[in-house]
Order: C-alpha cells, then structure tokens, then sequence
C-alpha cells in the first residue's frame, strides 16, 4: 500500500519548489492534495498536470498572510475530501531586501513574519479543528538553518524561522492528547529555481557549509513524506535539520 493511501493533505506553497516537490511525491503516496500558492497560474498549470495523470489534486489560490486566504484552504479540503489528516506548512521565504536588523526596512520585518510566522500560525489554527475531529493528524511545519545556527544577513527570516520552532514544540505539547503531531524541518541551502536565480552554490556560505552538497526539493520532500506518514505516529515536537551537515560545525 502506498505511504500516505486516502490521506487528505493540505500543502501550502505547492506550486513550485519544496512544495511542489511534495504535491507530486505526496498524491503518488496515495494522497488527496489540496495545495495552495499566490501564484495562481503555475498553481492552475500544476494542478492540470497532476489531474491529468490521475492524482487527487486541487489548487486554491492562497496568500498564507491572509485569515480568509488560509480558512479557505484548509475548509477546500474538508468540502472535498471530507477530513483532514496532514497539514504541511511550506510556504514561507525571504527577499532581497531582508539583512541586519539595524538596517533592513521595518515593512520588509513584517511583511517576513506575515507570511513566515503568521501563516504558520494560520494554517495550524483552521487545521487543528478538524484533526481533532477525527482523531489526529500530523503537522509540519518549516523553519530554516537560519533559525537552528548563527547565519548573517537575514534578521527578518531569522526571527520568523525562530518563531516557528517555538509555535511547533508549544503546539506538540498542547495538542498530543488529541492525536494531533507537530514537528518541523529545518532546510538549509536547497536549489530551488528561485535560489538558483538568486544565490550563487559556489559562494553561498551556506551551501559552502553543506558537508554533502546543497539540498534538492526531493530530498526534503521525502522527510516531509516520513512525517506525513504513520511511520512517525509517535514522533513529535522534534526539529529535523535537512541542511547536509551545514549546522555540525
């Protein structure tokens, strides 16, 4: 049987990188998915494909900073498949104007913890309603290395990340009782399109930090896919680094 067979899983920031990656490898698990983006047309585009091979697969267009954005999302998935058993929040990012906290900003701060922070929040309060309905689930959340060691250079995304750590453990420790599983992954450098239109692997200092190499969307995909699964039914409040070996030294 496949890993993830009739689960319902919602995934946000489904339509390109880590999160696309996980759309794909979750619905060939077995999963219904409903995933949601900003980006509307790579997420309708997305959704056509998957559809097409025969997956379960729904796009909701989601801005995760927005309430209304998120609560749809998530009730999406409860109208069509009736439940929900994962919620994988991935949505999440910096841009270029992120830097030290004395001179980045003060709207790129909030705009960071808006969508970073705050969407996490999100998807985890209009979740856990319905996961308790039905006796559990499993929620994963994504921080960064950035939040699990000392980095220069991204104040805003530091904070966010560090923020989601502390909401993940609080969250493993209130919801337990209802079955309901919560942990994250800590990515370090993965080659995204976007980090590679962005970033140089060559002189990135994380990437030159990552004892194996940079990470790829698959290879966080498939630790989300564990987490996912009831191969983890008795994991949580942990912190997975996913950063090949960037933060041992």
């Amino acid at each position: 049987m496949a890993r993830l067979q009739d689960k319902v899983v919602v995934i946000t920031g489904g339509a390109s990188g880590i999160g696309k990656a996980s759309v794909a490898l979750f619905a060939k698990e077995g999963a219904k998915v409903v995933f949601g983006d900003v980006k509307a047309a790579d997420g309708r585009a997305f959704e056509a494909e998957m559809t097409g091979t025969g997956h379960a697969v729904r796009f909701v267009e989601t801005d995760v900073s927005k309430e209304a954005d998120v609560k749809r999302l998530i009730d999406t998935a409860v109208e069509a498949f009736g439940r929900l058993d994962v919620l994988y929040n991935n949505a999440g990012g910096a841009t270029g104007k992120d830097g030290k906290v004395t001179d980045m900003p003060l709207d790129e701060f909030w705009r960071t913890i808006s969508v970073d922070l705050f969407g996490t929040f999100l998807g985890c309060r209009f979740a856990i309603p319905h996961m308790e309905k039905t006796g559990g689930g499993s929620i994963i959340n994504t921080t960064s290395i950035r939040a699990l060691t000392g980095t220069a250079g991204a104040d805003a995304y530091s904070s966010a990340k560090g923020g989601i750590i502390a909401l993940t453990q609080a969250l493993a420790m209130q919801w337990h009782t209802s079955g309901i599983r919560v942990n994250a992954i800590g990515p370090g450098m993965v080659l995204t399109e976007r980090v590679k239109s962005i970033l140089d692997p060559e002189t990135n200092p994380i990437a030159k930090k990552s004892l194996m190499g940079p990470m790829e969307p698959d290879d966080i995909a498939y630790l989300a896919l564990y987490l996912a699964s009831d191969e983890s039914k008795r994991i949580t409040g942990a912190i997975y680094p996913a950063e090949s070996g960037a933060s041992a030294h």
